[in-house]
């Protein structure tokens, strides 16, 4: 809602404001009513930093606390904030990241290249991005971070506008005025500078306006949130056509997945610093359910059986440009009945999420500008899949793909439900979910048809699920303060085993890149568990010792082991 100019905004960082605007918040706390609060971008605040020592002092020190702050791959929480962690964006990345393979990355990159995205081109094309919502979205915001900069400092330049904008394309975080992030704006003035050399001046001007403290450091903070959520969430992520899978919030698609290496060091980082963060897979917020992404996520397992059809497609059916035929595609691939039953909902799903994603991404057709020339065109193109000859070659290949992507799929989850953080289960995920961006998961839940299958615990999903939450109330401190070790695999397929032990008594393993695994099997990988005997959970399997991968995985592709007590 960056660019919706009518709507109010109420002054948080008057304290009088405040605490009228939280009377409310107040009695909840008092009255015990509530445990804790979950506060929505932050970062659009004046002064997010001491909003939250306010709120804190509202709700108590015990309260538990969480700020939907979207983090940099390479962005710490800063550690001074009065908060229990972040709303799981950077734990999403993580999890989702991991059944990425990285096999992969070469030849969708070069299949995305033939359809007119270029991977290369992205920083550039990002910049420019951010330059225009700087530039027109919110021209009235620079113009007014500009007047107020001119009457900070007592000077004008006929490039300041441009300054900023430019200043923005060089800050790769929502805001940097984090104490842990000081560094990060002088450097950013510099980049700009030896740029555009041009732009020294104004920078200057920038400079001495943000350093008084006053309405300047505020707004160009403000502004730089706005600009990043506006050119990157809203409009880059539905441009980028290589694996949909990675354009996700908290995401960044240029990484192509998460390694095992990096997962444990975040994993470890986050029992160390925070250890009741929020760990997610989906929101009210996600560019797509986590069950979809999943199975998009194979396709970086099977680049080649993807770009072939992607290119049979193309010519039974083809797009009105490429580059829109791949990125929808993804998506049609992401939600596609096995059965190949196409349903009027459905369908009709799949139309609202076409109109959505061309206008964010603005290449031939915007929400203010509309083309409907284009529009139509793009619609009759999607009627011709789901009617047409390509219909059944796409049921064939999610027929093909589907139990891999629900592998991965439980991997994530129990990833999510058991490493460091308190996970987060989005209403109508304890089973499989084809949601795509809102409002299609803001759909009812059917909680009948769920109750019915806590009941029977036969659906692998909720099998998982419950086993997992299960374990977590009975062993709260094994999850709350227990470290987070990684076991390794032994054998020649031992990439496909990430496993890990909390706190000395729980041990997680999952499978990943089982469609790679149907090729060669299991072969001699084994994974060494500690000492002791121990049951999974979810299955009832007793293991001990040195246990290959085929006997671990035999009746799932995940396992919940926890030490027997005797």
């Amino acid at each position: 809602f960056f660019s919706i100019t009518s709507l109010a905004g109420i002054r948080q960082e008057d304290r009088a404001v405040f605490d009228a605007s939280h009377g409310e918040v107040r009695r909840w706390f008092s009255e015990g009513l509530v445990d804790g609060v979950r506060v929505d971008h932050p970062d659009g605040l004046s002064d997010p930093a001491g909003y939250l020592r306010w709120l804190r002092e509202v709700i108590g020190p015990s309260a538990y606390l969480v700020i939907e702050k979207i983090l940099a791959a390479d962005e710490a929480l800063e550690p001074t904030l009065p908060v229990d962690g972040t709303t799981g964006y950077d734990a999403l990345r993580e999890a989702g990241g991991l059944f990425i393979d990285p096999t992969g990355e070469q030849a969708l990159t070069a299949l995305a290249a033939s359809a007119g995205f270029e991977h290369a081109a992205v920083p550039a094309m990002v910049r420019d991005l951010k330059i225009s919502v700087a530039t027109a979205t919110l021209s009235s915001e620079l113009a007014r971070l500009t007047r107020v900069i001119v009457g900070t400092v007592g000077h004008d330049h006929p490039l300041l506008p441009d300054a900023v904008a430019a200043l923005l394309t060089n800050v790769d975080v929502y805001r940097s005025d984090y104490r842990g992030l000081s560094a990060l704006l002088p450097t950013a003035i510099a980049q700009t500078a030896a740029a555009a050399p041009e732009l020294a001046r104004p920078l200057e001007l920038v400079s001495i306006a943000v350093a008084a403290g006053g309405e300047a450091a505020v707004r160009i903070q403000q502004l730089c949130g706005a600009v990043t959520a506006k050119a990157v969430e809203d409009c880059q992520f539905y441009r980028d056509a290589r694996l949909v899978a990675l354009n996700e919030v908290g995401g960044e698609p240029e990484r192509f997945g998460v390694s095992a290496a990096e997962f444990h060091q975040s994993a470890a980082l986050r029992a160390a610093y925070w250890p009741t963060a929020m760990t997610t897979l989906t929101s009210h917020d996600t560019k797509r359910g986590e069950d979809v992404r999943a199975r998009i996520g194979v396709l970086s397992q099977v680049p080649a059986r993807w770009s072939e059809s992607v290119t049979r497609w193309g010519e039974l059916t083809p797009a009105p440009d490429p580059q829109t035929g791949l990125f929808l595609l993804q998506n049609v691939f992401g939600v596609w009945p096995a059965d190949g039953v196409v349903t009027i909902q459905l369908r009709q799903r799949l139309h609202a999420y076409t109109e959505k994603a061309i206008r964010e991404a603005a290449l031939h057709t915007t929400w203010n500008d509309p083309d409907g020339g284009y529009e139509d065109a793009v619609h009759t193109w999607l009627d011709a899949i789901i009617e047409g000859p390509v219909a059944a070659q796409l049921t064939a290949l999610v027929h093909e793909l589907d139990a891999h992507g629900r592998s991965d799929a439980l991997g994530q989850k129990l990833v999510a439900l058991t490493s460091p953080g308190v996970p987060d289960v989005y209403q109508g995920t304890e089973v499989w979910e084809d949601s795509l961006v809102d409002p299609d998961n803001r759909r009812p839940v059917d909680y009948a048809v769920r109750r019915a299958a806590l009941a029977e615990l036969a659906h692998p999903k909720l099998r998982v699920v419950a086993a997992a939450l299960r374990l977590r109330r009975e062993r709260p401190d094994t999850f709350l303060s227990g470290s987070h070790r990684p076991i390794l695999a032994d054998g020649d397929t031992a990439a496909h085993i990430v496993s890990f032990l909390r706190g000395g008594e729980v041990l997680v393993a999952v499978s990943r890149w089982t469609a790679r695994l149907d090729e060669t099997g299991w072969g001699n990988t084994t994974l060494t568990i500690p000492d002791g005997t121990w049951t999974d959970r979810v299955t009832g399997a007793v293991h001990s010792g040195r246990v290959r991968a085929a006997e671990l995985f035999a009746d799932l592709p995940v396992v919940l082991l926890v030490r027997d007590d005797g």
